[in-house]
C-alpha cells in the first residue's frame, strides 16, 4: 500500500472518530451514552497498557506519544508486532474476535489515550456505519501490514531488514525538528524487529553509519541518505 492510501485510511479514522463528528451522525442519546462512557488515561514511558492474555475491557486511541505491541515467543524473547502512534486504535482485533488479546501494548513515551469500554465500541459499530467502515479499512490496512511482515522476514537479508524498517519507522512515525526518527529505541528493540542478535544490529548500525546512510545520536536515527537505503531495503513507496 502506498503512503498516499495509508494516509487516507488514517485521515478518515480521524474525521469519523471524534466528538464533533458523532455528534454530527449520532442520535442524542447515544452520544451521551459515548460521551459518558469515554475515559481520558494517561501512560507514563514502559508503562504497560495491557498484558498478553488479558481479557480486553475495551479500546485505546492515542491522542498522544508512542505505543508498541510486542509478543514473547521462545525463551521469553520478545518480539514487536508494530508501533501504534497519535490517532492509532489499538485493542479492537481481540474485542472482535471474542478472545483475550494476543499481544502486550507498551508505552515508548508517556501517553494520553481515550479508553471506549467494550459495550459502547461493539455498540458504536452496530449504529455507526461511517465508523464501520473506517474501521474495516483499518483491519484491511493492518492485515496487509501482516502478510508483508511474513515477507520482510522470510526474503530479505537482516541488511535489507534494517533499511527497509528505518525507512518505514520514518514513514509511519515522522520526525522531529532535527530530522531524527520520532522514537528512540535500543538496539536489542531494532534487533527484535528485524529478527536478528543484538550484536549483529548494533554491527549493522555501525555500518550505516560509516556508509553515510543514517547519523546516530544515542538512541536517535536520522536517515541521511533516502534513495540509496530505499534501494538497499528495496523499498518501494
Amino acid at each position: 500500500m502506498s503512503q498516499e492510501q495509508q494516509i487516507a485510511i488514517e485521515e478518515r479514522f480521524a474525521r469519523v472518530f471524534n466528538d464533533k463528528s458523532f455528534k454530527e451522525r449520532l442520535s442524542s442519546t447515544d452520544f451521551e451514552k459515548y460521551i459518558n462512557s469515554k475515559k481520558k488515561l494517561s501512560f507514563q514511558k514502559h508503562d504497560t497498557i495491557f498484558e498478553d492474555g488479558e481479557i480486553p475491557k475495551g479500546v485505546y486511541v492515542l491522542e498522544k506519544g508512542a505505543a508498541k505491541l510486542s509478543k514473547s515467543g521462545a525463551f521469553g524473547k520478545d518480539q514487536i508486532l508494530r508501533f501504534i502512534k497519535e490517532g492509532d486504535i489499538i485493542g479492537y482485533r481481540s474485542l472482535l474476535c471474542g478472545e483475550n488479546f494476543q499481544a502486550k501494548a507498551e508505552a515508548m513515551t508517556d501517553i494520553e489515550c481515550i479508553f471506549l469500554p467494550a459495550d459502547v465500541f461493539m455498540y458504536l459499530l452496530e449504529v455507526d456505519p461511517q465508523l464501520s467502515f473506517a474501521m474495516l479499512q483499518k483491519i484491511s490496512y493492518e492485515l496487509g501490514e501482516s502478510s508483508n511482515t511474513i515477507t520482510f522476514l522470510a526474503q530479505k537479508t537482516v541488511r535489507e531488514r534494517l533499511a527497509e524498517i528505518l525507512i518505514l519507522l520514518e514513514q509511519k512515525l515522522g520526525v522531529d525538528p532535527e530530522g531524527f526518527i520520532k522514537i528512540s529505541l535500543t538496539r536489542e528493540e531494532i534487533a527484535n524487529i528485524i529478527g536478528t542478535a543484538t550484536e549483529s544490529a548494533i554491527r549493522l548500525i555501525s555500518e550505516f553509519k560509516q556508509d553515510s546512510l543514517i547519523e546516530v545520536d544515542g538512541r536517535n536515527i536520522k536517515i541521511l541518505n533516502h534513495d540509496k537505503l530505499m534501494k538497499l531495503g528495496h523499498v518501494v513507496l
